[in-house]
């Protein structure tokens, strides 16, 4: 793939991380934006430009990610580095306790890679491990199951960045980490969404000793103050040094497990937070997978996506094949909403009817992508009346685009958390990466791994609840619980459009779905399709909203008999759906990185050449 190819260029980089030339926002650097007065980089929702580009929810990781490509770093290097900056400033999203979801376009071959670093069951979880063996049913969700060892898979991270680099990288795992770890050590300011996210999780956080030290010792943090990890500092220099060995076969891997089966309890709350079956072996067995993507046509483009275990890719691509029945451009904007709610919302019985990790169940992957079953799927659509909630799946074993009668259906319980984060980069050679991770609920598992600064994942908790030996997405020992993280690239004519995703659990499917939909059909502008209000359709009774949705649309989709809640409070995490960071390339690799305006605080992007019209 294009990258430096000369021997001084690649060392000039590596010691340019490092520290040991001109800091990164030093001599030699492009041009960068000045700190607002409480020292933290400017945000700045859309950014225009050339030589590389980077969009994330936080101005730090973004601006780390937009100097590594300025020192000739490639998109792979730039996301690795800036996903482990989102693990310093965004600890309670992302980090290395846990997982995620890597696509990969490279400009050399023209070809759209993936890896799998979702995370996996320990080898001696049971079927029961969600059943309170006090009361024979589930623990309750949250908080009780989601703080907990039980609730904790096997961290993929390390392994996603270690073979991204490996495979594709330009930088050394020691490099790619080094302005992380620096970041973690000097520490980064304190804005309102990190305050609000301890706040909302402040007990969970008091039931562990290893959390309330480091998150509560001082009491909430103080918006504008500087908050410091330099336990997280040394476990990034560490892990640079001796490689993932250390995370997954090395003492760390031991310390892990270890904390997994006997959680580190403060006493302060009474929260029982059952313990895991987490060994050092389940750490040892990890793999994390590279495995093709998934690919729809739309109106010319080709879509790509994760495959299974993830449903991003089914999913999103199931929508769109539905949706491409339709001319959306002519319809009036209330009517293509209404399509956008239906088409979801069959596509999402889909999902909880085949869905699963393909190690372990036959997942139909090419019949839910078949032309010929939108088609059919389609047919259920009225263009006048919102179908009865929740609808049937459909029969992918039987199918031949022809109308049917449609049965009833039952709702997939849904546990996924909504606290992810998204990150896309792109470089000067036209390769792009949408690199979707997470440690679940905001928090985890609330469990910080003592002396090393981060938090563990409560992932497990993506399974069902209740063991049905039908249902794909079952506990079972090693496997991946089915996710909702879509990271995306568009191409056209083999070439790279677009690059998207989002965090938000079961609704990351709809948002990057909503965005594809208004910039594709509606041809917004990509600033405005990523502000635009949002509204999810995951088949329940209910059209979950933002509040600026149903201010303009509720009356009008209620008329097609459309039932719209509020997505939740206002002034909480809850009420906001999702949060984009996207890339468009234009003629010349011209670049529009986009990050969201106001939700989750607002996000930031970055490009290496700032131009403008």
């Amino acid at each position: 793939m294009p990258r430096p190819t000369a021997l001084v260029a690649s060392f000039a980089l590596a010691l340019a991380l490092l520290g040991t030339s001109p800091g990164l926002d030093g001599a030699g650097a492009a041009p960068q934006p000045s700190a607002d007065r409480s020292g933290a980089p400017p945000k700045a929702p859309t950014a225009v430009g050339r030589g590389g580009a980077v969009s994330s929810v936080d101005p730090y990781a973004s601006r780390i990610g937009r100097n590594v490509l300025a020192r000739g770093g490639n998109a792979v290097d730039a996301a690795v580095a800036t996903a482990a900056a989102l693990g310093v400033t965004e600890p309670y999203s992302a980090g290395i306790g846990g997982g995620g979801y890597f696509v990969f376009y490279n400009a050399k071959t023209g070809k759209v890679s993936t890896i799998d670093g979702r995370e996996t069951a320990p080898a001696a979880m049971q079927p029961d491990a969600f059943i309170d063996p006090a009361t024979g049913q589930p623990y309750p969700f949250s908080p009780d199951l989601v703080t907990s060892g039980v609730s904790v898979g096997v961290p993929g991270t390390p392994a996603t960045w270690a073979k991204a680099l490996r495979r594709w990288g330009s930088l050394s795992l020691r490099s790619a980490l080094k302005p992380a770890a620096r970041l973690a050590r000097d520490g980064f300011v304190v804005d309102k969404t990190f305050r609000l996210q301890t706040k909302e999780n402040a007990h969970r956080f008091r039931t562990f000793e290893p959390t309330f030290d480091l998150f509560l010792d001082d009491g909430l943090p103080v918006v504008g103050s500087l908050f410091r990890n330099p336990d997280l500092a040394r476990t990034y220099e560490r892990l640079g040094r001796r490689g993932t060995d250390w995370f997954y076969d090395g003492r760390l891997a031991a310390q892990i497990a270890a904390t997994v089966q006997e959680p580190p309890l403060s006493g302060r709350t009474d929260l029982p937070a059952p313990p895991g079956s987490m060994t050092k072996a389940d750490l040892a067995d990890y793999r994390a997978l590279l495995q093709a993507p998934t690919r729809v046509g739309y109106r010319g483009y080709d879509v790509y996506g994760m495959a299974p275990s993830s449903s991003g890719g089914t999913t999103v691509g199931e929508s769109l094949n539905i949706l491409e029945q339709f001319d959306l451009g002519a319809m009036p904007r209330r009517d293509v909403l209404h399509h956008y709610l239906e088409a979801s919302a069959l596509a999402f019985a889909d999902r909880g009817e085949y869905v699963g990790d393909p190690a372990y169940v036959d997942v139909p992957t090419e019949h839910l992508l078949d032309d010929t079953f939108a088609k059919e799927r389609a047919c259920l659509i009225d263009p006048d009346t919102a179908a009865t909630k929740p609808v049937p799946p459909g029969d992918v074993s039987s199918y031949d685009g022809v109308c049917g009668t449609a049965a009833d259906g039952v709702a997939e319980p849904d546990t996924e958390g909504r606290s992810t984060t998204h990150l896309t980069t792109a470089d000067r050679w036209g390769n792009v990466v949408a690199y979707t991770l997470t440690i679940e609920q905001t928090g985890g598992s609330g469990i910080v791994v003592p002396d090393r600064g981060f938090i563990l994942n409560n992932e497990l908790t993506d399974f069902s609840t209740v063991y049905d030996e039908d249902d794909p997405n079952r506990i079972q020992p090693g496997k991946r619980p089915r996710s909702s993280m879509s990271p995306t690239i568009v191409l056209r004519d083999g070439k790279p459009v677009l690059a998207l995703g989002s965090p938000g659990g079961s609704t990351i499917i709809t948002t990057v779905l909503q965005v594809l939909v208004n910039r594709l059909d509606l041809g917004m502008r990509l600033p405005r399709a990523v502000a635009a209000p949002r509204a999810t359709q995951r088949n329940r009774e209910a059209v979950t909203a933002e509040q600026a949705f149903i201010d303009r649309w509720g009356a009008v989709l209620e008329g097609y008999g459309h039932e719209l809640v509020v997505a939740g409070p206002p002034g909480t995490s809850a009420a906001e759906i999702g949060a984009v960071a996207a890339i468009e390339l234009g003629p010349r690799l011209r670049m529009t990185a986009v990050a969201e305006p106001t939700r989750r605080g607002g996000g930031s992007a970055y490009v290496v050449t700032p131009t403008y019209p």
